[in-house]
């Protein structure tokens, strides 16, 4: 889970949809929502207006703390066996990946 902390969804939580990496966006559930005017391109279809997520900056979202649930920075910490996990710089607690 992510917290919008800027922009016109400040202040909202969201799930991670989809992560475009070469352009530092991210796709969030419920943020962004857009509307597109989709044309029938058929016979028998209807043309309809579709709302979808679009992409925003990940400089715009931060991850949430596991132990409180509150926005936190994250950092990077490389056990003696060589495994990197992500911390949470508030706690200390390692922020588990959802997939």
């Amino acid at each position: 889970m992510v917290y919008v902390i800027s922009g016109d969804d400040k202040g909202k939580r969201g799930k991670v949809l989809r992560t475009i990496p070469k352009k530092s966006r991210v796709v969030i559930e419920g943020i962004n929502v857009v509307k597109r005017h989709r044309k029938a391109r058929q016979q028998g279809e209807e043309s309809a207006i579709v709302s979808f997520p679009a992409p925003i900056h990940v400089s715009k979202v931060m991850l949430l703390d596991p132990k409180d649930d509150v926005p936190t920075r994250v950092r990077r910490r490389v056990d003696k066996d060589g495994t990197v996990e992500r911390v949470a710089v508030r706690s200390g607690q390692p922020i588990p990946r959802n997939r």
